[in-house]
């Protein structure tokens, strides 16, 4: 648990000096680069389609794991804009206020107590 908890620290980290850097040298608006390379349909286009799914998977899970209450909807919205960002720090608090426990830090709402199995589909 404690690689796990170094590595957030330290991919979060270089990922908020890398952000800040490329903000200071194109600015905030990224909507036109991300989805102009996506429209032109190479390599750089498909990155970034690929990237779209794993944030919306990240806000899905969010919110699924907050049971979607209002703080979850809040919470997936930022998991979704803010990307790994906000996923990595809200893993680390997770994983404190969970006291390393994986199942409840992955299941949230839904891990509490002996619940029966249930589908996939469910």
């Amino acid at each position: 648990m404690t690689a796990f908890r170094l590595y957030l620290i330290l991919a979060w980290t270089a990922l908020v000096a890398f952000t800040a850097l490329v903000i200071a040298r194109d600015g905030l608006n990224l909507l036109p680069v991300f989805f102009g390379d996506m429209a032109r349909g190479h390599w750089p286009g498909q990155f970034n389609a690929d990237f779209m799914t794993m944030l919306a998977l990240s806000g899905l899970w969010t919110g699924w794991r907050n049971g979607w209450s209002g703080r979850g909807w809040a919470l997936a919205v930022a998991a979704f804009l803010l990307g790994g960002g906000f996923l990595m720090a809200y893993l680390l608090v997770l994983l404190r206020r969970e006291q390393g426990d994986m199942q409840r830090v992955l299941l949230g709402v839904h891990g509490g107590g002996a619940a029966p199995q249930r589908r996939w589909s469910d």
